[in-house]
């Protein structure tokens, strides 16, 4: 039958919109008749996982499984697919890829270890979801209310909405009639996230999601409700009453200090009891701080504004510079302090889930994250082979002889925490602190000794809690400096607007004319 002009050109739509996604899926969707998808454990990585999921079997391809990926120790413990089977390889929401992935996509700013082949999608954007969802898809996926709310939670843009911490942090969700309906919807993908966000340490929660829900923060809710009660977490009464200890207990805690409305911390207090621990409970406790810089003791600083306030660039001030400006003053003590590779594998394998399955800290992984510091020109075929073959075993199986071949190959303490580092103008940390903590591995043998850093000040908490110090120097001294920029007395513009009002005032005394 000859086709109608009508569906000739429909055709050509549906084809250029196809194209328009993933540049080989059709030849993807006829080699793997199944797919996994690994996603971040945030609400971004969620929802994208979800749409995903729908995006790929739009094309035939069903999706069997997914994991959580999380950047640190729990990024190499993850299990391996083999991308020769059936099922199919995917990377969503995080910014390392591995040899194993067939489709990466991510939204940040920079991408490492993504290998030649991988189908990949990198759009800049405020949040993974809205690319897969109106990108790469022919259709919209999330509608455009839920992606307005999951790029809101995921860049924390509250003060654009005028969001106060309790809504941020409210676990029930109850429609408020003489709201508009876009504001109680909003309402709801935020109680949706912090539910979501309660119970994601628990076995298989978010991947039960991510399998379970259909692609709609409303679905998401009721799934995660289904999810309470048939696995009987801890119902919303008692994850209200936890979070209420835990606000209280941050209130007179001796590790939460305010300097020049700078909130100065030191971990996070007790975070055990679900639904206790919020992000922005210090923001609640001190509503009127600009800025956070809190150390915790897995090696991390972290620096953010206050997302509630107004100018999200509070003061003019850039929390990227100045970590950059900080840690330029610790650059020859950390320079010093060489890591080697046996140590950088060890920590990387060091995660409670890791096992057998496990894909490992491997040497692609070490090139790809650390190809600043690591000059490979300067080494052998047989020995970069030699490593290649080490490194695919985990730590633990390792002969002393071959940790000795790692120990060879040393890092510094500064190009270790520069690759782990990021940020930008409202949010920045400084990570990889604890490669000093544990600058050498343990001997074949012999299992890590476990103690509490809180007892007693060692010269790694020293080191950490120096850089935080400094950071908070810096930034008073950024917020002053900006304060006497804005406020010095600019004559010539006041004169400007000293004339203006007497010419209009001149005017407005002189009486109408008619001409």
């Amino acid at each position: 039958m000859k086709k109608s002009l009508k569906q000739i050109v429909t055709e050509e739509i549906v084809s250029l919109l196809n194209e328009g996604g993933i540049r080989n899926m059709k030849e993807l969707s006829k080699r793997y008749p199944m797919a996994k998808i690994y996603f971040h454990q945030d609400l971004d990585g969620v929802t994208t996982a979800i749409a995903m999921k729908e995006y790929l079997e739009q094309h035939g391809i069903k999706v069997v499984d997914a994991e959580i990926i999380q950047y640190g120790d729990k990024e190499f413990a993850i299990k391996k697919t083999d991308a020769s089977g059936d099922i199919m390889p995917v990377l969503v929401d995080f910014a390392h890829g591995k040899p194993m992935f067939v489709i990466h996509t991510d939204h940040h700013d920079t991408q490492a270890g993504v290998e030649k082949g991988t189908a990949t999608s990198f759009k800049p954007s405020r949040s993974n979801v809205e690319t897969i969802s109106q990108t790469l898809s022919p259709k919209d996926i999330f509608t455009q209310e839920d992606i307005n709310t999951i790029s809101m939670v995921d860049s924390a843009d509250f003060a654009k909405y005028n969001l106060t911490p309790d809504q941020i942090m409210n676990y029930l969700f109850t429609i408020d009639r003489e709201r508009p309906t876009s504001e109680n919807k909003r309402k709801m993908g935020l109680v949706a996230n912090k539910l979501l966000l309660a119970f994601k340490n628990k076995p298989d929660y978010l991947r039960n999601i991510v399998m379970r829900a259909k692609p709609s923060l409303m679905n998401i809710l009721l799934t995660i409700k289904d999810l309470i009660k048939t696995e009987g977490y801890a119902d919303v009464e008692s994850l209200r009453k936890n979070q209420q200890d835990y606000i209280q207990a941050q209130k007179v805690s001796k590790n939460v200090n305010v300097e020049d409305n700078i909130i100065v911390q030191y971990g996070g207090g007790s975070m055990i009891a679900p639904g206790s621990y919020d992000r922005y409970t210090p923001f609640k406790n001190n509503p009127n701080a600009d800025f956070i810089v809190i150390a915790w003791p897995m090696g991390m600083i972290q620096a953010s504004c206050n997302p509630f306030k107004k100018d999200r660039a509070l003061k003019g001030v850039n929390l990227g510079e100045i970590k950059d400006e900080v840690l330029g003053k610790f650059e020859n003590e950390l320079k010093s302090i060489k890591i080697p590779l046996s140590t950088i594998k060890w920590i990387a394998e060091n995660d409670k889930n890791f096992g057998s399955q496990s894909v490992g800290f491997t040497f692609k992984d070490f090139v790809a994250i650390y190809k600043d510091s690591f000059d490979s020109s300067k080494k052998s075929e047989n020995f970069l082979s030699m490593m290649e073959s080490i490194m695919k075993r985990p730590f633990r199986y390792l002969s002393e002889k071959q940790m000795a071949v790692l120990d060879s190959i040393k890092v510094s303490a500064w190009d270790l925490i520069e690759a782990n580092s990021g940020g930008h103008k409202c949010i920045t940390n400084i990570s990889g602190l604890n490669f000093i903590k544990r600058n050498s591995r343990p001997p074949v043998g012999k299992k890590q000794q476990k103690g509490n850093d809180d007892e007693y000040e060692t010269p790694y908490l020293t080191l950490m809690k120096q850089i935080q110090r400094e950071f908070v120097n810096v930034l008073k001294e950024k917020i002053k400096n900006s304060d006497e920029d804005r406020y010095e007395p600019d004559y010539e513009v006041e004169m400007v607007e000293s004339i203006k009002r007497v010419t209009k005032s001149i005017i407005k005394s002189r009486p109408n004319r008619i001409s």
